[in-house]
């Protein structure tokens, strides 16, 4: 009788062995999987990052060229309107600080053109037409300064 309760623990304990080893497999089995999928997708959200930060950066360069046309051809409440939003776009970015779609640099190199809206803004509204040289000069400033 001794001899079966002996042999009963020995048999549970390899069983259990056993069981710990599949266990062991099956979490090494899931993580081989994983860890590729998960290098993957932080790599495609760092695209993902970039590819949006451009796409801010594009649209602000679009607003402000979209002013610089429309007052070119004398439509100044529609270039009014692109120049304000160029300036939200802007004066946004500047305040975001690190969540910014623009550098430090490009922020530092950026942060004078605000000074101008106001001025560029009453011209719009007035019609003048030293609004379009203005606004055209802008633009080739942010460009110098966001293409380098």
């Amino acid at each position: 009788m001794s001899e079966d309760w002996q042999s009963k623990p020995v048999k549970a304990s390899h069983q259990m062995r056993r069981f710990i080893i599949y266990v062991a497999l099956l979490v090494l089995a899931f993580l081989a999987g994983l860890v590729p999928m998960w290098l993957s997708s932080r790599e495609c959200s760092s695209s993902l990052a970039g590819a949006e930060r451009r796409s801010i950066q594009v649209r602000m360069e679009n607003s402000l060229a979209s002013a610089a046309i429309d007052a070119q051809r004398g439509d100044y409440e529609t270039a009014r309107q692109a120049a304000s939003d160029f300036f939200t776009s802007l004066r946004t970015e500047t305040s975001n600080g690190v969540e910014s779609a623009l550098s430090e640099a490009e922020i530092a190199g950026l942060q004078p053109l605000l000074t101008r809206r106001d001025e560029i803004i009453t011209l719009l509204a007035r019609g003048d037409a030293t609004s379009a040289a203005l606004l055209s000069d802008l633009y080739v400033t942010y460009r110098t300064i966001v293409d380098r």
